[in-house]
């Protein structure tokens, strides 16, 4: 069975600044806590990251992953499927970034997560791991791009 997280803020930030940081992947580890190593495996055609491959701090233990990234332009989206992993049997998951506030200089963003692990946690395991990784997800980019304002 898999798990489904959503979530949607309002950034003070353009859309395509929030898009910009979350398609920096390399510099991941800069806002987000449990990412250790980031490497990106292939480039697309305009030089974005395609495949990346991830080591990251999950449940007491580090896992690897190779994430499979796409891009749209309307709205301004990233959107990433699972390739590999030693912990994780699926993951979907995509940003969407709209314009937001009177002048477009806000931005909401839309985060949505689908994960099927290898192993069965308890319920409350889940909850608290889904918890923190939205938080990274939404509220440490949030801090990150209000704080370089």
């Amino acid at each position: 069975m898999s798990d489904y997280a959503n979530q949607r803020k309002v950034i003070k930030a353009s859309p395509q600044r929030c898009f910009d940081m979350v398609s920096d992947v390399e510099k991941l580890s800069e806002w987000t806590n449990d990412i250790k190593e980031v490497k990106v495996l292939v480039r697309d055609d305009s030089n974005r990251p395609g495949d990346v491959s991830f080591r990251a701090a999950a449940m007491g233990r580090s896992t690897n992953y190779t994430l499979r990234y796409s891009y749209g332009s309307n709205p301004l989206r990233i959107s990433w499927r699972l390739v590999e992993s030693d912990l994780i049997q699926r993951m979907n998951g995509n940003y969407e970034f709209h314009p937001s506030g009177e002048n477009g200089e806000a931005t909401e963003v839309i985060y949505d997560l689908d994960v099927d692990l290898l192993v069965r946690l308890p319920g409350f395991v889940k909850r608290r791991a889904e918890s923190k990784i939205v938080h990274a997800a939404v509220d440490d980019l949030k801090e990150r791009l209000e704080a370089s304002e």
